[in-house]
């Protein structure tokens, strides 16, 4: 469980003196208590990558934010921070591979139209199971449909 490993390197991070990242892992730890805390049961994996990748997409919105208001210095700690919690996420897939699971998925659905987007899109996200952004999948999408 991720909650366990993020407890053992705040003490880790606590020891080597890493402000950011122990402010990182805090914050993580904090977020995953809270999801505990609204869902009332145990956290499973999958909840735990959710917490994760929610807060890595706050951190990419930040890092936009922060270049588009000349804000390079808190930029640069917001990825220092995305680096941190991507330690705990599943490697991103490839263009090809995920190129290759799209059309996997048209062939499955017989999709040949926008209109079919929705459908598929479920079933692409669900064979890429985070290890893509939905962005991502959906550009593709809307390219080999169009």
């Amino acid at each position: 469980m991720i909650s366990n490993i993020i407890n053992k390197q705040i003490t880790d991070a606590m020891k080597a003196r890493d402000g950011v990242r122990l402010s990182t892992l805090k914050l993580l730890s904090s977020e995953l208590h809270n999801e505990w805390i609204a869902k009332q049961h145990e956290l499973s994996g999958e909840e735990e990558l959710a917490v994760v990748r929610r807060e890595a997409k706050k951190r990419k919105e930040m890092i936009e934010i922060c270049n588009q208001n000349g804000k390079p210095e808190h930029a640069e700690r917001e990825r220092a921070e995305l680096a941190i919690l991507q330690e705990f996420l599943p490697a991103e897939l490839g263009d090809e591979e995920l190129e290759k699971i799209v059309s996997e998925a048209i062939s499955e659905t017989s999709a040949s139209s926008m209109a079919d987007m929705g459908r598929l899109m479920g079933v692409v996200m669900q064979k890429v199971a985070g290890r893509a952004s939905g962005d991502r999948v959906s550009s593709l999408v809307r390219t080999k449909l169009l």
